[in-house]
């Protein structure tokens, strides 16, 4: 297993430049990678067999639901953290553009897909969101709950362009003292739920994956 998140943010961020987003673009960017993953859900996970949900391609690997069950965990600390932040915000006026700061970049830049939508570098879940480190995570229905959260990740969207994405920070989880720029934790967020996707489209197109009975 690889380093943990925070340990290659930390390392990579003092030799990151910041970068600048037209901040439409951007906003549309990631409403289509989480339109997408809508579509992705229910065109090929959610009729899966209950087989097929809990098959694995090693034993050290994470089947779908965990897959899923995992992404729920972020989803319930971000997504919370993202509508508080928007809501409470005196900075209510939006820019043109967003500036990603190096620690942000690094951060975003850690998860994002390789440009085969490859997994570039495979990283230590932390054991509080790991599943296979807490199977209570895991729950039968982490499909559907994956579809519902982001369905509300398009609504944040949608709010975060009535604001500053440059002035609103927001807490990390894994992490009590770092805060990224909302528009950096957007696409950490964001990338990090592409990043697990393509997880779990790689397991249902393995060889060994089961047929539905």
């Amino acid at each position: 297993m690889g380093a943990s998140v925070l340990d290659v943010i930390f390392e990579n961020w003092k030799n990151t430049r910041m970068k600048t987003f037209n901040t439409n673009e951007l906003i549309t960017d990631l409403k289509k990678i989480t339109e997408d993953n809508i579509t992705i859900v229910s065109k090929k996970f959610k009729h899966l067999s209950d087989e097929q949900k809990t098959w694995r391609p090693s034993r050290d690997s994470w089947n779908i639901l965990e897959i899923f069950s995992h992404l729920n965990v972020y989803s319930a600390f971000y997504n919370s953290a993202f509508i508080e932040k928007i809501q409470k915000t005196k900075f209510k006026e939006a820019k043109d553009t967003f500036v990603s700061s190096p620690l942000g970049r690094s951060a975003w830049k850690s998860m994002k897909l390789g440009r085969a939508n490859n997994i570039k570098r495979k990283f230590k879940a932390p054991k509080n969101y790991n599943p296979s480190n807490s199977p209570e995570l895991v729950s039968s229905d982490a499909i559907e709950k994956f579809a519902k959260n982001q369905k509300e990740v398009i609504e944040i969207l949608d709010l975060a362009k009535t604001v500053n994405l440059r002035k609103v920070k927001i807490p990390i989880s894994i992490s009590k003292i770092v805060r990224l720029r909302l528009g950096d934790a957007l696409m950490f967020v964001i990338y990090h739920n592409e990043r697990h996707m393509q997880q779990a489209l790689n397991i249902i197109a393995h060889p060994k994956f089961p047929k539905k009975k």
